[in-house]
């Protein structure tokens, strides 16, 4: 058996796992489908932060911010998706999810692609809204910037090793510090935990031709979290989503690589608070904070909390 990453080896994590329960929900009239959630904070609150994980990720990956956020008093919750051939069909297995957990509406925190659906879902239910912000996290607006676009229908066959070759070759392990260098091993884990329809199916949504129409989603609260160090996607595809959302607020971290919310957690759930903030004593908010209540996690230099809250 091959030996545990440092970081699902950490007390944080064993911590996170023997008291957060891990939820199994089936929605789909396919039973042996069902989303895997770790749902956290009060229940009462009816617009939960959701984080939607990218590729290789697990509903886990995110314990870092369920920790954080929760024991703040925000609802947070981590939701893995299905076997899905189709964004629309993810789109309403994710609504029937959301009703499920009797939700009102939600603000989502969607890393890669895990972003990328996030918006997708966000204009899927444009007219009858249930997305009430978006956070997106090293995310895209189109997947023609993969070069998989015109083999993405053939997924679905590749043995299994095939397609974690294809993930894993956007994880740059060099020249980095050890926290990135942790959380590509962790999230290698992830990967390996996979099965081969769960990895076909979301390397198929990630590929197949399709791109947000983010014009319909101008009236949504933005912020556009990005990190200035190497990533799997290009400079020019944040620039694109910086177009798409010229009214975001933009987070910037100088470094994280492609998991910051494992490898620079202190910033990126400051800037989730920060974000989440707007909302407090409103119909939409996370937490039964009051608005006037100080974010307390103060964990970051002076200097950079002007950058952050301008």
């Amino acid at each position: 058996m091959s030996r545990l990453s440092e970081v699902a080896q950490s007390a944080e994590y064993l911590s996170f796992r023997s008291s957060v329960p891990l939820r199994r929900i089936v929605v789909d009239s396919d039973t042996s489908k069902g989303w895997r959630i770790f749902d956290t904070g009060p229940k009462s609150v009816r617009c939960p932060l959701i984080c939607l994980p990218p590729v290789s990720g697990t509903a886990d990956v995110f314990f870092k911010q369920i920790l954080s956020l929760a024991g703040r008093g925000y609802r947070v919750i981590a939701a893995e998706p299905p076997v899905y051939w189709s964004v629309k069909e993810w789109c309403d297995g994710f609504k029937r999810l959301i009703d499920y957990l009797e939700l009102d509406k939600i603000h989502i925190f969607g890393a890669s692609l895990g972003g990328f659906l996030a918006q997708k879902f966000a204009e899927h239910t444009v007219n009858c809204p249930r997305v009430a912000s978006l956070i997106l996290c090293n995310a895209f607006t189109d997947t023609s910037v993969f070069s998989y676009n015109y083999s993405s229908a053939l997924f679905w066959i590749l043995p299994s090793l095939v397609l974690k070759r294809m993930v894993m070759g956007n994880f740059n392990n060099e020249k980095v510090d050890l926290r990135i260098m942790e959380s590509i091993d962790f999230m290698v884990e992830k990967l390996e935990s996979l099965s081969q329809p769960d990895l076909a199916s979301r390397l198929t949504l990630n590929c197949i031709p399709n791109y947000v129409e983010a014009h319909c989603l101008s009236y949504l609260p933005v912020t556009i979290l990005d990190v200035f160090d190497e990533y799997a996607l290009s400079g020019t595809v944040r620039d694109e989503l910086y177009k798409c959302y010229p009214q975001a607020k933009l987070a910037h971290l100088k470094s994280g690589g492609n998991f910051p919310y494992l490898s620079r957690c202190d910033e990126v759930n400051l800037h989730l608070q920060i974000h989440l903030r707007q909302f407090h004593s409103t119909s939409t908010s996370a937490s039964h904070f009051h608005k006037d209540r100080p974010i307390n996690d103060w964990s970051l230099p002076k200097n950079n909390l002007n950058q952050l809250v301008s």
